[in-house]
């Protein structure tokens, strides 16, 4: 894939996932060009390997469409990447991870703390630790050198809400934010303790239990759906939540 065809991929892929288009709308190829202002051969083959990650659709007239996902859908895409970081976790433990993947590692958890571990979180610090939080999840992905699983792990942070920090600024809504996030950087010094002691039943556990915060994310999410759908524009995209939104 060329770089054009790279940035057009990661372009489109963003707006899909920020709620630029509504589930069933028509991806028209020409519209999308000009919108990203591209040629249409990229576009085409943007949405040839989106369709293929399943984020949208065939469209019955030919082309391709917005699809919808299901809270099922959604659960089960975060609990499977808990599979796979919990998995690559556990390589990087019995394996013994490099220098370099450690001090990356430590380096997220030091910045984490001098974040999570303040009196109060502001928005910038919510997106400072998202950053962070990106960076972490990453590091173990590409530390535990499974391409296979790096491969599978990239079509997964391309659904909706699957990504390690897809569902962090619901987090920055709620009162009990800040102590999920605390929770969820406290799991992060676990995981590393169990990579350098090579436990690697522990990191692996540990890894699938993480994605349980995002989990109860969604179900914050749930419950007030138009709150939701202000601070992720993407959860239109959940079907669920369309019959929420309704008056």
């Amino acid at each position: 894939m060329t770089t054009q065809q790279s940035r057009v991929l990661v372009q489109l892929r963003g707006l899909i996932l920020n709620g630029t288009f509504a589930p069933g709308e028509r991806l028209a190829e020409i519209p999308l060009a000009e919108r990203l202002a591209t040629s249409r051969t990229p576009i085409r083959q943007a949405l040839v390997t989106l369709e293929h990650e399943g984020l949208i659709e065939a469209s019955p007239g030919g082309g391709y469409q917005m699809r919808s996902f299901t809270m099922q859908d959604v659960a089960d895409a975060i609990r499977l990447r808990g599979v796979l970081e919990g998995f690559a976790a556990r390589l990087l433990a019995e394996n013994g991870a490099s220098r370099q993947v450690l001090k990356v590692l430590n380096d997220c958890l030091t910045e984490g703390d001098a974040v999570v571990f303040k009196a109060t979180m502001d928005l910038d610090d919510y997106t400072r630790y998202a950053q962070i939080n990106d960076r972490f999840h990453e590091t173990i992905i590409e530390g535990c050198a499974n391409k296979a699983l790096a491969r599978m792990m990239e079509t997964l942070n391309g659904q909706a809400f699957a990504a390690a920090s897809a569902t962090l600024p619901m987090q920055s809504s709620t009162e009990e934010g800040h102590e999920w996030m605390k929770l969820a950087h406290r799991t992060h010094h676990a995981m590393v303790q169990a990579i350098e002691s090579h436990q690697g039943s522990r990191a692996q556990a540990l890894g699938e239990e993480h994605v349980e915060i995002a989990r109860r994310n969604l179900d914050y999410a749930m419950d007030d759906p138009e709150h939701a759908a202000k601070i992720l524009p993407g959860f239109q995209l959940v079907s669920d939540s369309e019959k929420l939104l309704r008056p």
